[in-house]
């Protein structure tokens, strides 16, 4: 059974800051090598655009981007997150503007010319409304990017280094993943894919971006896999009239 989204903000900011803290300036691992390149590929030049951070967790994109010159928003429901996000603000200041709500249920922030949601969607039980929210915040024409674990290989690491290949099954079905802190929920691509077309964008690109083999050497066992499948999947579209409006 999916818990509810109040259950699962819960978890997310009860993480400890200790795991904040594990993040770089660059993110984690796969942010750095995996997901980053292709962000900034898919989003060109930010400087001077209006740009939403959907679910922005411990801060990290949000300071990229406003290191780029974006004027950015980060809205995320969980506790230590945010609060480990505001204190690097007040830290350092970089003009980044934090709220505190619900993806699924967001307060009215006036439209954004990006909207970003970075490994966001998987982590929500009531995923379409998120969506819905994403693509209602932008401007028409505006970009929205988005990136989940690829719904054809998640727990990709773990289940390479048991078995050095990967094995799936259930792939049809939704469902929890159990993680340290918080569920994920695995859903079929086409379901993503179909909710996207169904308000009305125009998908820009798809990436399934590999680990270079020089960076696998250097990484923990099991890494190597990202070199032969993606860990993750991401998605650049355009915002066209919603249904109805």
């Amino acid at each position: 059974m999916t818990e509810p989204s109040e259950a699962g903000i819960r978890r997310w900011g009860a993480i400890p800051r200790s795991a904040h803290e594990q993040f770089g300036p660059e993110g984690d691992f796969c942010r750095q090598h995996l997901l980053n390149p292709v962000l900034w590929r898919m989003l060109g030049d930010v400087s001077g655009r209006r740009v939403l951070d959907a679910g922005s967790g411990q801060g990290y994109l949000c300071r990229l981007l406003a290191a780029r010159g974006a004027k950015v928003v980060g809205l995320e429901p969980g506790r230590s997150l945010l609060d480990y996000a505001m204190d690097l603000e007040v830290a350092d200041p970089l003009g980044i503007e934090y709220v505190e709500a619900d993806l699924s249920a967001p307060p009215a922030l006036g439209t954004f010319d990006v909207v970003v949601a970075n490994v966001v969607l998987s982590a929500i039980p009531d995923w379409r409304a998120a969506m819905r929210a994403c693509v209602s915040a932008l401007d028409v024409g505006g970009v929205f990017v988005f990136s989940i674990n690829h719904p054809c290989f998640e727990q990709l690491w773990t289940t390479w280094r048991e078995h050095g290949v990967y094995r799936t099954d259930r792939y049809l079905q939704e469902y929890e993943i159990p993680a340290t802190y918080a569920a994920d929920f695995h859903r079929p691509l086409s379901a993503y894919l179909n909710e996207l077309a169904g308000l009305g964008c125009r998908i820009r690109e798809i990436a399934e971006p590999g680990l270079d083999p020089a960076v696998a050497d250097e990484a923990a066992p099991g890494v190597e896999a990202y070199i032969e499948l993606p860990n993750f999947l991401v998605v650049c579209a355009e915002r066209a009239e919603l249904p109805g409006e």
